[in-house]
Parts: structure tokens; C-alpha cells; sequence
């Protein structure tokens, strides 16, 4: 954890650019070019893990998400069961109130590695869909901070991905946070706590109990 009005971010293209329902429908257009499966596999998740789209990132939001949105995304008539997780802004951390967080991202490297994530979480679980989004730059108390959908045949299975994908995201994605506190500190650090109850700072959360 860094006491730090400058922010850790690395070296990047600071422009995040954000996700709305129209880049969600750019993307299934892609995939629809790509690959002839046509809208409904881009409403299954497929278009939100292609990438970047004309220049947009599908994986990060400098804008609030649109979770309604979202969740029509994730959608689909192969699922049973589809999990929605939202991070929200509390306005306390350990006894200490908070007036706002600040994320960074260094947006090119992120994207890669969201996108990575949830292809890989895809293929474990058999997923339906896999969506994951995140916010970057200043949020309000109650404000959403990220978003993972997961649908798949069976709760169980979309229960176990959508952690594993928030965790994973958490713990690897280059993704910063600051806390900023009514008393006017600022505390830069990552985004994740999983050494908090691993013990290790080297060793994740979805992995403690392998």
C-alpha cells in the first residue's frame, strides 16, 4: 500500500475509453465477420472477449456501466443459471470513511488479460457466456467499480467461474486503486487482498485452497 498523491500507474496510453451497449453490439458485429455465428453469439459473451473494437476496449470503462446492459449480454438459451457480481464503492475501509476511489489502469496490457481470463474460464466451466468489465477513473460511494456475469448449464458451475474470474482480475490485471478518505488522505495500492487471507503475497486467493 503506497500513501501517495501520485499515482503507481506504469508508462501507457491514459486514455481509457468506455464500454456502452454500442461497443457490446460493434463487438458481436466482429465476431460475426469472423467467425458467421451471427448476433446470438455475440449476446453470449463471445463479441465482449474480442478485444478492442475500432479502437474501443470492450474490458474497461471510463464511464458508469451499464449493468441492465450487461446482464442482456449474458443471456442465453443454453443457460441455467447465469451469476451477476457487482463491485460497488462502500464508504468505509476498516473503520475509515471514504469520500471517493480513483482506479488506473494500463489499459492495453488489462484488456489482454481480462480477455485472457475469461477464455480461460469459458473453457473450465463450459460457460454460455463470460463478461467481465471494469471501471477506471473517479467513482462516487454506491458507484460500481466492475462487473462479472457468468452463465453456464448449472449454478454451480457459473457460482465457481464468477469468482474465479473476479479474483483472478483482481490479483493480475494491471489495474490500480486510490482510496481517498474524508480526511483528505489518499492511498494508493492494487486492486486486490488476497495475501490478506492467504498469508502470502505470492500466492492468489483461487489458489489457497489447491
Amino acid at each position: 500500500m503506497i500513501r501517495s498523491s501520485s499515482s503507481p500507474r506504469a508508462a501507457g496510453d491514459r486514455n481509457a475509453v468506455a464500454f456502452d451497449t454500442t461497443t457490446a453490439e460493434a463487438a458481436a458485429r466482429d465476431t460475426e465477420a469472423q467467425t458467421g455465428q451471427g448476433m446470438a453469439a455475440g449476446r453470449s459473451g463471445v463479441g465482449m472477449e474480442s478485444g478492442a473494437v475500432a479502437g474501443r476496449y470492450t474490458h474497461l470503462s471510463a464511464l458508469p456501466l451499464d449493468i441492465v446492459g450487461l446482464l442482456a449480454a449474458g443471456h442465453h438459451p443454453g443457460a441455467g443459471a447465469v451469476v451477476l457480481f457487482s463491485g460497488e464503492v462502500r464508504d468505509n475501509n476498516k473503520g475509515n470513511p471514504v469520500d471517493c476511489l480513483e482506479y488506473e489502469a494500463y489499459e492495453p496490457m488489462a484488456e489482454k488479460m481480462i480477455a485472457g481470463i475469461l477464455t480461460e474460464a469459458r473453457a473450465k466451466w463450459a460457460l454460455k457466456a463470460a463478461i467481465a468489465v471494469h471501471r477506471t477513473g473517479r467513482l462516487a460511494i454506491g458507484e460500481t467499480a466492475v462487473v462479472v456475469i457468468t452463465a453456464a448449464a448449472h449454478r454451480e458451475e457459473a457460482y465457481a467461474a464468477n469468482r474465479y474470474i473476479i479474483d483472478r482480475i483482481k490479483h493480475e490485471a494491471p489495474i490500480w486503486k486510490c482510496e481517498h478518505f474524508v480526511d483528505g488522505m489518499a492511498v494508493w495500492g492494487n486492486n486486490c487482498g488476497c495475501h490478506e487471507k492467504t498469508g502470502n503475497v505470492m500466492k492468489p486467493i483461487y489458489q489457497s485452497d489447491e
